[in-house]
């Protein structure tokens, strides 16, 4: 059985029930919204255009039912409320080479800098902006940065399109730290826009696709051909479902995650969701496609290999479960073999990077510099000489280690960079604050395409 290109068929299914009326109440991210009898007839004028072509609206419906589930598994690793996935279909229609008229491009509609700025890869051998847990990934940093000046999400989402620095110039404070706001006629129009495609889909998104997509970590320069193959499916369908890699090869600078669609022929196939490692081969899901449950004792950290520890494993049943000797073993994870083997801990079968993939990490009451360095897959020794330490008493709970880089003489008392900004406990994201001015609205072809992550 061939697939269809890219979600581009039309699954026939009616709207369950009537339009979906706008409420005096709902809820989103937690808070409370009261919607004014004013804003309640702007917002049901966008829900009816929505819904009022059946075979649109399925389009979309079919798109999100494949995708939500990755998006709410990043939401949920990255601590955003799932409420958020819903501004992909504002944003983009989930179609993933979206451009838009200010050439905003992808799921979530970045602009080239922006995408830079938030760590995703763009230039003719990748672009991550249609990569969809790539580019989710950042759009939740994006708006949990946005969060962090307003301690409000009705602001966070109206920063996504307009600028942090647009929403601090026409917003007082008395809003911060809000569980309760009332959307009325002058209530910005992108967030009103968003709660229409709430109501409208919310319902209707509920429940597996016809097509679910499994998703694989790249494994070093591989060509399309080869991860065609390798997912035994054909290229030109790898590359529907992929178009972030524009060349014919996928780069080994970083770890890449890879999509394939797989036919759900029965409504109740379970998935590997985001893979960590590329799953075995085993018995076919459907014709010509293999497994995607991956082991749930593997996992990549800063794309190296890792194994998990069972209660009664040593470092030496441990090393030959991995396939690895002993001695590069111990070497691998900065232990000796008498040391003990903490059991679920995540131990790595190849050697550790000399830095991390995040730049900073607050330390924690149960932290050392072993744990650390385990954490985010970089060698110990490079660690200690990032943060010119020597052992681990060094380390006070609160203060922040760099990961990436060397940290100054006057390392300021172990506070944040002044341009790194907290985003949740132990984690941190480097930022250069922008303030460019807010979009224009364009319709195109009656899709609901971007306004651009600013």
């Amino acid at each position: 059985m061939k697939f269809l290109p890219a979600l581009l068929f039309v699954i026939a299914f009616p709207l369950a029930g009537q339009t979906p009326q706008v409420p005096h109440k709902m809820q989103f991210a937690g808070m409370t919204l009261t919607i004014r009898d004013d804003a309640r007839k702007e917002i049901q004028k966008d829900v009816d255009a929505l819904t009022q072509s059946p075979k649109h609206f399925n389009i979309k419906v079919e798109r999100a039912r494949t995708y939500f589930p990755l998006i709410e598994k990043v939401f949920s690793e990255e601590k955003l409320p799932d409420d958020f996935k819903y501004l992909v279909l504002q944003e983009s229609a989930l179609i993933p080479d979206a451009v838009s008229v200010s050439n905003a491009v992808g799921f979530w509609q970045f602009k080239d800098f922006t995408a830079v700025e938030m760590g995703l890869r763009v230039d003719k051998v990748v672009d991550e902006r249609m990569n969809i847990v790539s580019a989710s990934r950042a759009a939740a940093r994006y708006l949990k940065k946005n969060n962090y000046y307003f301690n409000n999400w009705v602001y966070a989402l109206q920063a996504y399109q307009m600028g942090a620095g647009g929403v601090m110039r026409i917003v007082d404070d008395s809003e911060n730290g809000a569980s309760h706001m009332t959307i009325t006629s002058k209530t910005y129009w992108y967030v009103k826009k968003f709660i229409a495609h709430m109501i409208a889909f919310e319902e209707s998104t509920k429940g597996a696709g016809e097509v679910q997509i499994a998703t694989f970590e790249s494994k070093g320069k591989q060509s399309t051909s080869f991860w065609a193959k390798e997912l035994e499916i054909e290229e030109e369908q790898l590359r529907a479902y992929n178009r972030w890699i524009k060349g014919n090869n996928i780069p080994d600078d970083k770890v890449y995650v890879i999509a394939k669609p797989v036919i759900n022929t029965n409504k109740n196939v379970t998935l590997s969701g985001l893979a960590n490692v590329t799953p075995p081969s085993t018995e076919n899901l459907a014709k010509g496609v293999k497994s995607t449950r991956a082991s749930e004792s593997k996992i990549r950290i800063n794309g190296v290999s890792a194994i998990k520890a069972l209660p009664d494993d040593k470092a030496k049943t441990l090393a030959e479960r991995a396939n690895v000797d002993l001695s590069s073993f111990l070497k691998y994870n900065d232990i000796n073999s008498s040391d003990p083997i903490i059991p679920g801990e995540f131990y790595f079968v190849g050697k550790k990077r000399g830095r991390a993939d995040q730049a900073y990490h607050k330390v924690t009451e149960q932290d050392n510099l072993w744990r650390i360095s385990q954490q985010y897959g970089i060698q110990l020794r490079k660690l200690k000489k990032f943060n010119r330490l020597k052992s681990d008493r060094e380390v006070a709970p609160g203060s922040t280690l760099w990961l990436s880089s060397m940290k100054p003489k006057n390392g300021g008392g172990g506070e944040l960079p002044k341009d790194v900004v907290e985003i949740d406990e132990g984690e941190t994201f480097a930022w250069s604050l922008q303030t460019p001015e807010p979009v224009p609205v364009t319709d195109t072809k009656s899709i609901e395409l971007p306004r651009t992550a600013q």
